[in-house]
């Protein structure tokens, strides 16, 4: 968003870090990144706005995903899945610092 007075540029910029930091906290990594790609997209298209009333809407639409996102992400927590292969990190039988298993793998029907 093109924003002429710097206290606006502030607050805009504020919020999208928001928004990145929230996606982040997914549990499931399709939606960090579908977090994250909608994040920047949405900022994208709307950068030449240089309306105010226009940039005041946009401010509280992103106002309301981030509250959504914050709901979403304290609900996907709950959910916890093995990471998968694109993350990378650890897979397999992986213990943690303390020797408890982090994630292992299935070993099929005994």
């Amino acid at each position: 968003m093109s924003v002429a007075r710097p206290e606006s540029a502030q607050k805009v910029l504020s919020l999208y870090r928001q928004l990145l930091r929230q996606g982040n906290q997914f549990a499931a990594y399709n939606f960090r990144e579908y977090a994250k790609r909608r994040t920047r997209d949405a900022f994208h298209e709307n950068k030449n706005v240089e309306d105010p009333r226009r940039i005041q809407e946009l401010m509280q639409k992103g106002l309301k995903e981030l509250q959504m996102l914050k709901r979403q992400t304290i609900i996907s927590q709950f959910y916890q899945q093995d990471r998968l292969v694109v993350e990378g990190g650890l897979s397999g039988k992986d213990t943690g610092n303390h020797g408890e298993t982090l994630r292992q793998k299935d070993t099929g029907w005994d």
